[in-house]
């Protein structure tokens, strides 16, 4: 699988810079379309049966792309148990992705970014709204909607800095008599999510 998928990304990286500029910035149909291929092949197999719903049937139109830039950008944040802002009208968002931080303004070129532990900040005017994230992704669309999920999120301003520094000496004390391989990433993975915790507060 991973072999065939670094193919497909050497095959995309490989096509011409005007090509990968056209793909950039074409028109993406905002009505759902139907999964033809499937239900043909359907029809062939159990032709008195209809055909069952696939994914791509079930989402929702996308919003056509706008021809100038929105003055705000459009979030949406949600946890796998509630979503924190749903449809919110917002200047920027500044997220942690695993490449470094990425701030996402109107009209920000589609993108997949995954997360790792930091500070995800939603600014408004002078207002500023800080989530500690634990991981996730964030997708940016060419419509200028960010959609961000995470598997966890608090408000930073609920951090309570006590139990941060004491996670993050247990965690390291744990490394540092792992002996084990399974011992040592368990280890790894509470020093590493206490320390983004640690200059969440301190940042």
């Amino acid at each position: 699988m991973l072999r065939h998928a670094a193919r497909r990304l050497a095959s995309r990286a490989a096509v011409a810079p005007t090509a990968r500029r056209a793909l950039a910035t074409a028109e993406v149909p905002a009505e759902a379309a139907e999964d033809s291929t499937f239900v043909e092949a359907w029809k062939k197999v159990a032709p008195n049966i209809e055909a069952p719903k696939t994914p791509i049937s079930l989402m929702q139109p996308r919003p056509p792309t706008p021809a100038t830039i929105p003055t705000k950008l459009t979030v949406n944040f949600v946890l796998p148990y509630k979503s924190e802002i749903a449809n919110k009208e917002v200047d920027m968002v500044i997220v942690p992705a695993t490449t470094g931080q990425m701030g996402v303004l109107p009209g920000h070129v589609a993108t997949i970014a995954e997360l790792k532990p930091g500070v995800l900040s939603v600014h408004e005017g002078n207002d500023v709204t800080k989530y500690f994230v634990s991981s996730g992704f964030a997708f940016v669309h060419a419509n200028s909607i960010a959609d961000i999920v995470a598997v966890e999120a608090v408000p930073v301003d609920q951090i309570d800095p006590a139990l941060v520094q004491k996670g993050l000496a247990d965690f390291t004390a744990k490394l540092g008599s792992a002996s084990t391989d399974l011992e040592k990433a368990e280890a790894q993975i509470g020093v590493d999510v206490h320390s983004a915790l640690n200059a969440a507060l301190t940042g």
